[in-house]
């Protein structure tokens, strides 16, 4: 069995050059899946944005919905799970793209190996101004008030709240702090699981404690990376390519794409 792990799209609805150039990546990492992947998994983000109400949904995704729902006719059982921009399900990815849809994790027995996999950015640390934030925007009130605002003024709003990441950095030293709370929920993990898979972070990482393994998924901006599971033997592995050897060392010195909200 072929699982592929990917997070982190950060799609936009209304795109400059840099976010047409990341569609049209993401398309065609999609479409090199159609026809031998037995189960997509979305951890999160991969929208910047997403809502849908009764009768309307964004246009500006159609491209990835479009390849969605042909990969899912190619066979691919195709899995969601909540970010921390994308969470407001009504019920369209699940109807119409027949997504099995989780607010929080997913959890299964694949090929005998146990996964967890969940988007990560309730397991940051250091990170308590977030946290507040993600309980409020979560509540049932403020997307029922969300969900009567005409939706090209809700999405101005929508926009302005999702802060993209891209224009924002944060020092390595705070980084660090907020992945501490990734890698100690994982090695936590390893005592039900054997396969932790997270994302939020944007930072592509392997940790490896005997037979438990840890990946974060990376993202789309920077790195093009997703993680494979094959038989079940997991693998980091790269749209294009192979993850460069230092983002996956946690003591680099550059700095990083902002989580906060990102």
């Amino acid at each position: 069995m072929r699982v592929i792990i990917a997070s982190d799209f950060h799609l936009k609805f209304h795109e400059n050059a840099e976010d047409r150039r990341r569609r049209e990546t993401v398309l065609g990492f999609l479409k090199s899946l159609r026809g031998n992947c037995d189960q997509l998994i979305l951890n999160g983000d991969i929208f910047d944005l997403w809502f849908a109400w009764n009768n309307v949904i964004i246009k500006g995704y159609f491209p990835l919905l479009h390849q969605l729902a042909s990969l899912q006719e190619s066979g691919c059982k195709l899995t969601f799970i909540a970010g921390n921009h994308d969470f407001w399900f009504r019920g369209f990815l699940q109807k119409y793209l027949q997504m099995d849809v989780h607010p929080d994790c997913y959890t299964a027995t694949i090929d005998g190996k146990k996964i967890f996999v969940s988007h990560g950015d309730k397991y940051t640390s250091n990170d308590l101004r977030y946290k507040l934030f993600r309980e409020c925007i979560r509540n049932k009130i403020i997307m029922s008030i969300f969900e009567l605002l005409h939706p090209d003024f809700a999405l101005s709003i929508g926009k302005y709240l999702s802060r993209s990441s891209r224009n924002r950095t944060i020092p390595t030293a705070l980084m660090r702090k907020k992945e501490q709370g990734l890698d100690t929920v994982a090695r936590r993990l390893f005592a039900t699981h054997d396969i932790i898979v997270f994302g939020h972070s944007h930072a592509p990482k392997v940790l490896k404690e005997g037979n438990k393994e840890y990946y974060n998924a990376g993202d789309w901006i920077t790195h093009h990376t997703y993680v494979e599971i094959t038989d079940g033997a997991a693998k980091l592995k790269t749209f294009g390519g192979e993850p460069d050897e230092k983002n996956l060392d946690p003591n680099i010195t550059d700095h990083r794409r902002n989580t906060d909200g990102g």
